[in-house]
């Protein structure tokens, strides 16, 4: 897929968590509005009431600011990978009926991928890879630790003199 392709794929995803964006920040200025109409209020109550519904909004643009920056650096790691050619291809994979890889070579995929980190689990690419794998093998939780660190180790290269 080309490059001006790719854009244009992503437009509706990207209008999608915009207006879900501008949804939750209304929502938690009402929710911020709420609380300090219930601590002005001034009995009690209200004012417990309305500090534990002031943390709410503050917890919830956390939450959007955490997922979204994880969601980018997430593709931008991608992106470096395929711009090495260092991406981790499943083209050829067999499928199932539902498009997921069939476990078996899922299985494949991630003994060579592991044997690849194994040999140099500094390299931010090889831990992309293997976050992908474990991707593909049904392990969501791995997956999620190792872009974790994959996204860790790319920033810091960034962030390197050499890098």
């Amino acid at each position: 897929m080309s490059t001006e392709a790719a854009k244009r794929s992503s437009l509706p995803t990207l209008l999608m968590i915009g207006f879900l964006v501008i949804g939750l920040i209304m929502y938690m200025a009402i929710l911020g509005w709420r609380g300090f109409q219930l601590i002005a209020a001034g009995t009690p109550a209200g004012v417990g009431v309305g500090v534990g519904v002031l943390i709410l909004p503050v917890l919830g643009v956390w939450m959007i600011y955490a997922t979204l920056s994880a969601g980018w650096w997430h593709q931008r790691v991608a992106a470096a990978a395929v711009a090495a050619g260092r991406d981790l291809d499943v083209s050829d994979l067999p499928r199932r009926a539902s498009g997921r890889i069939e476990r078996d070579a899922a299985d494949g995929l991630f003994d060579q991928v592991r044997t690849e980190w194994e040999a140099d689990p500094d390299d931010w690419c090889n831990t992309y890879r293997i976050a992908r794998a474990y991707d593909y093998a049904g392990d969501r939780t791995r997956a999620r630790q190792m872009m974790k660190s994959a996204v860790a180790q790319y920033r810091a290269v960034l962030t390197s003199p050499a890098g």
